[in-house]
């Protein structure tokens, strides 16, 4: 049999819990995680090109781009940790020699920077190291290593002085520590009294440092020693002052939303000030700033949790004329920030918009495709149900429910969907703009369900028990008892004339549809079975378990 390599078309979703994960490329084109890659997606065509991961990741940890915009680094967990640079100017984006700790056994590496000149690189190592390095990365040499804490506290940021390669900062919970490379060592040039403070971000605004904590305060670093606090205000076209603190003030500050992410540029600085919420400040003189524009991510009233959610990242075009941010759901939104956009400019209570597509926020947990429409299912622990347009490239519909999504199945028509849910099977039309339950089945936690080729008939798991129901009546025709463990996957030949089924207990069985009966069986008692087909010429049966 020829060998048969797919590679992926276009990618819906982003992976969360990645430090820095998202980027501008350049004006049109945002960069981010998505399972075991990177994605480099033009929003302007939604095209979309892809980055590897290499073939031992355990995930990617961190992303960082080059301030000339030419270089993407790639954290990725491993049992020894690396940190590969792609040039993207090179349409596949070519890839550098992967940069590692040297002799040293690390396995992560949480926060990733580039110099102002795009020459250096440094990483942050996870706990117990706790091992900050910096590398000439285009020599592949490691230049020097230092020990950022000797807590088990974590380290949120690390970023270099955009005024000067060889000046470092590390924030963290309970840290602020300021480094330079000197004498092929780097060293601490300060240390700030933070043990109670949680830095959750900061970032180099002229020669000061402006941090943000959990509990909403925008602290103020001068030559590595906290100076002054911004007072943020709620109200807009407010001037925003430096005061500044006393040694009774280090502390202080109101239990409130925490500060999550904060950019730096030409005008002045961007942060979040809240869930959902990201403001804009412009330098008026110094040390005062004035919040001109506030925008926020709108509510989605199909949605059945209204609260807002965090800021993950935020980022900004070269040119300065859009603002893209990431959150804690698996969400990306832009908004406009171009001067030739008069209404919105006006807006001082301006809405992000879909940067992409909406999309799921959870574990997907069941996927389904269509035989006559272009059209992919997908459920998740989001409680919602996708459908999407592989042509389009477009999400058609969406809908939550109250109850987790278990499995999902297409009608080959493309006009219904069946889904499990943890109360009940439901058979829904896709009508024009929703999603509507057309028929309740009494089946709990169906995590697997399948339409036959025909459309005329599905089958639907419970436990270790499958269940054939007819299309047009809803009538239960056949109940298949045989498996000791959970049935995994279900699967029709091409003329519904056999059904053959895997599940846990290690058990292959094929199914006579027509009279109910096991017409044949395999049974590998040491193998946990997940999935199952019939060949193409529907002569074999495929499945895949533990021991592939």
């Amino acid at each position: 049999m020829a060998s048969v390599r797919s590679q992926p078309h276009f990618i819906f979703g982003v992976r969360t819990r990645v430090t820095n994960n998202l980027c501008f490329v350049d004006e049109q084109t945002v960069a981010y995680p998505s399972g075991n890659c990177c994605v480099c997606h033009n929003t302007a065509v939604r095209r979309q090109r892809f980055i590897y991961g290499s073939d031992k990741s355990q995930g990617i940890r961190a992303l960082a781009i080059s301030p000339n915009r030419c270089y993407l680094a790639v954290s990725e967990r491993a049992e020894k940790a690396t940190i590969t640079v792609f040039d993207l100017q090179h349409e596949r984006g070519r890839r550098r020699k992967p940069l590692t700790a040297g002799d040293m056994l690390v396995s992560e590496f949480l926060c990733v920077a580039f110099s102002p000149d795009s020459k250096y690189l440094i990483g942050q190592s996870g706990g117990p190291e706790w091992t900050l390095v910096l590398w000439f990365w285009e020599k592949n040499k490691v230049l020097a290593t230092v020990k950022s804490t000797s807590f088990n506290d974590p380290i949120t940021q690390i970023s270099f002085n955009p005024h000067n390669n060889m000046q470092l900062c590390v924030s963290g919970s309970g840290v602020f520590k300021v480094f330079r490379y000197y004498e092929g060592a780097l060293k601490q040039s300060s240390i700030a009294k933070v043990e109670s403070i949680n830095i959750l971000c900061h970032a180099w605004v002229s020669e000061k440092v402006f941090a943000g904590t959990d509990t909403g305060r925008l602290l103020v670093f001068e030559s590595g020693d906290m100076r002054r606090e911004l007072r943020m205000s709620s109200h807009s076209d407010r001037q925003v002052e430096m005061k500044w603190i006393k040694e009774i003030d280090v502390n202080g500050g109101l239990a409130a939303s925490g500060i999550t992410a904060i950019l730096s540029y030409s005008k002045g600085f961007v942060c979040s000030t809240g869930p959902g919420t990201v403001c804009l400040f412009e330098r008026t003189e110094d040390n005062v700033y004035r919040k001109y524009r506030e925008i926020r991510i709108p509510s989605d009233p199909r949605s059945n949790d209204l609260s807002p959610a965090e800021i993950h990242t935020v980022c900004m075009s070269p040119a300065e004329e859009t603002l893209a941010v990431s959150t804690d759901r698996g969400q990306l939104y832009s908004a406009s920030l171009s001067s030739t956009d008069i209404s919105r400019l006006l807006e001082r209570h301006q809405c992000f918009e879909s940067l992409s597509q909406p999309f799921h926020s959870s574990a997907i947990t069941g996927l389904s495709t269509c035989i006559l429409k272009p059209l992919v299912a997908t459920c998740s622990l989001d409680r919602s149900v996708r459908i999407w347009n592989y042509e389009t490239k477009e999400l058609e519909l969406y809908r939550e429910f109250q109850e987790e999504a278990y499995s999902v199945a297409l009608h080959p028509t493309g006009l219904f969907v069946l889904v499990g849910f943890s109360d009940k099977l439901r058979l829904m039309n896709l009508v024009l703009d929703d999603i509507r339950t057309l028929k309740e089945f009494t089946l709990r936690s169906c995590r697997e369900c399948a339409f036959s080729h025909g459309g005329h008939m599905f089958a639907a798991v419970n436990g270790n028990i499958i269940y054939v129901y007819t299309f047009t009546t809803f009538e239960n025709t056949l109940t298949l008892k045989a498996h000791n463990g959970k049935v995994r996957s279900v699967g029709w030949s091409l003329d519904d004339s056999r059904l053959v089924s895997c599940g846990m207990d290690g058990a292959v069985y094929e199914w006579n549809t027509h009279t109910g009966k096991r017409e044949s069986e395999s049974v590998v008692k040491s193998c946990s079975y997940t999935d199952v087909a019939f060949s193409w010429d529907y002569k074999t049966i495929l499945a895949v378990g533990s021991d592939i």
